[in-house]
């Protein structure tokens, strides 16, 4: 496949680490890219779950190294830490080799127009009811995402592509979609008390691209359900990309084993 170049990229919530993390998807996104720019929009490494069971395979290492490769080879990169990292957050500000890190930012385009950039666990208490009703959706959101994951393994037996169950029940659950148009509205809030044109943020696992109230909020989804980035191109447009849905015309798309990434490794 022909390399394709971004002037900037945004990726989060990758969670390296975790079980239902879609490593070999995002590999393969990575090796046909070249980026000027690259934001890691937190949740990069998933350390709440590896607290709970240390899970690294070779996949997961690969994207590390890919991406600290990059970093090396001349992108920009830059970690945003979220709330699955928060331990990156007091980092703010520094560096780590050739990756900088910052707690927030504001991007500017080509085209001259400002984004603040952020994983989006600051607007939390903006979305959720309390400790309580986090703790509930967090357990609801594991039996998705545990229902997702052998859904797809039956899918790959039978040599069909990935597809997002986890993200088909949330579009059809009103709660769901309650809690993400709250967390929409805190987003662009903030962007508008910033003057600013919009916000580019990650953390509640879906992609999305839209005007509300004059702003701009884009999502760039994640890659625990649905292989999405935010790329700006070099006349300064942004666009979603849903890697899996791009490649499935040239692509022979289970035969990219995301089965690999759930293996123990060292």
């Amino acid at each position: 496949m022909k390399r394709t170049f971004y002037r900037s990229l945004w990726l989060s919530d990758i969670h390296l680490g975790n079980k239902d993390c879609k490593a070999d998807y995002l590999l393969h996104f990575l090796h046909r890219i070249d980026v000027d720019t690259l934001y890691l929009v937190g949740d990069i490494v998933d350390m709440w779950e590896m607290s709970r069971q240390f899970r690294w395979p070779a996949s997961h290492n690969k994207v590390m190294h890919k991406l600290m490769q990059m970093s090396q080879q001349g992108t920009r990169v830059v970690y945003l830490p979220g709330n699955h990292d928060a331990p990156i957050q007091s980092y703010s500000g520094m560096a780590f080799g050739d990756i900088e890190i910052e707690r927030e930012l504001v991007h500017t385009t080509v085209q001259g127009k400002k984004y603040l950039v952020l994983h989006g666990d600051q607007f939390d208490a903006d979305v959720t009811l309390g400790k309580f009703h986090a703790w509930i959706g967090d357990k609801a959101y594991d039996l998705l995402l545990f229902l997702n994951r052998w859904f797809n393994r039956f899918r790959q037996w039978r040599k069909r592509e990935y597809w997002s169950l986890a993200g088909y029940i949330k579009k059809h659950i009103k709660g769901a979609n309650d809690a993400i148009a709250r967390y929409r509205s805190a987003c662009c809030d903030k962007a508008r008390d910033m003057q600013l044109d919009g916000v580019i943020c990650g953390h509640i696992h879906h992609p999305e691209s839209l005007i509300e109230n004059g702003i701009h909020y884009v999502n760039d989804g994640d890659w625990i359900e649905n292989c999405s980035a935010l790329a700006e191109d070099a006349e300064g447009n942004l666009s979603l990309i849903y890697w899996l849905e791009a490649i499935s015309h040239t692509t022979n798309v289970s035969a990219i084993n995301p089965e690999s990434s759930t293996s123990k490794a060292a």
